[in-house]
């Protein structure tokens, strides 16, 4: 029995397909499947420690994602993230980020805005000693208790599916310190401004927010790590979005 068996061994079936879909989802998400690389589920239960059923109920899940295309009596390849699904999530979140800190501006906790504030001095602090991963972590947190504050299981799951498509991209992106410095103070503006009952800023900073970050990716990386880039048609749709 593998170590993934061993720990994601359970009696309830629903929660079996939903792990092995998501590690599967993260593995693709993270690189370790490349465009085009066929999904073999033999070889993937045996990874995991589970049967072909699992494995093949989380391929049908991925292709609804448009993550991989299932060929009839070829199998399973997949698709990935392109350079353009990257600018069409960052088009969508910076729209629901918004609407998300609005919304965390009345339904935030005390305990919530505490950790807030925590996660930007930490964040400040491992900056300061030049601590990339670090940062990178709480980066992900701040976001996850901005999502949990709004108080909407929907959009809560909608903006950490959308976070963890572009997980990789970030991971690189993010390790330029001084758009790591940046990204927190711009949490903090946020932060200062759901503190202050101030809506419509919380939205207006985390929706500009989400459009420094793909800025940042398309001047540190992103064609280089998908290996495409924007027709011309879609870089004036998001001039148009700035």
């Amino acid at each position: 029995m593998t170590n993934y068996d061993n720990r994601f061994a359970t009696s309830d079936q629903y929660s079996l397909r939903g792990r092995v879909f998501r590690k599967i989802r993260e593995d693709i998400l993270s690189g370790k499947y490349k465009e085009h690389e066929e999904l073999k589920e033999v070889a993937i239960g045996e990874e995991l420690g589970v049967s072909r059923t699992p494995v093949r109920e989380a391929f049908r899940q991925l292709e609804l994602e448009g993550l991989i295309q299932i060929i009839p009596n070829k199998g399973a390849y997949v698709t990935g993230i392109t350079a353009k699904d990257v600018k069409d999530i960052y088009m969508i979140r910076s729209l629901l980020e918004g609407l998300c800190a609005r919304m965390a501006t009345d339904k935030i906790t005390k305990e919530q805005l505490e950790e807030m504030e925590e996660n930007i001095y930490l964040a400040q602090f491992h900056a300061d000693k030049g601590h990339m991963d670090q940062m990178a972590e709480l980066d992900n947190r701040f976001h996850d208790i901005l999502y949990e504050a709004c108080d909407s299981k929907m959009l809560e799951h909608l903006l950490k599916d959308f976070h963890q498509y572009v997980l990789r991209v970030r991971q690189k992106t993010l390790s330029n310190n001084s758009r790591g410095r940046a990204s927190n103070n711009e949490h903090r503006q946020i932060m200062e401004a759901i503190k202050a009952k101030d809506a419509a800023k919380a939205e207006e900073l985390a929706n500009r927010h989400m459009i420094n970050a793909y800025d940042n990716m398309v001047k540190n990386g992103l064609y280089e790590i998908y290996g495409d880039e924007l027709n011309e048609e879609d870089n004036n749709k998001w001039k148009e979005l700035k």
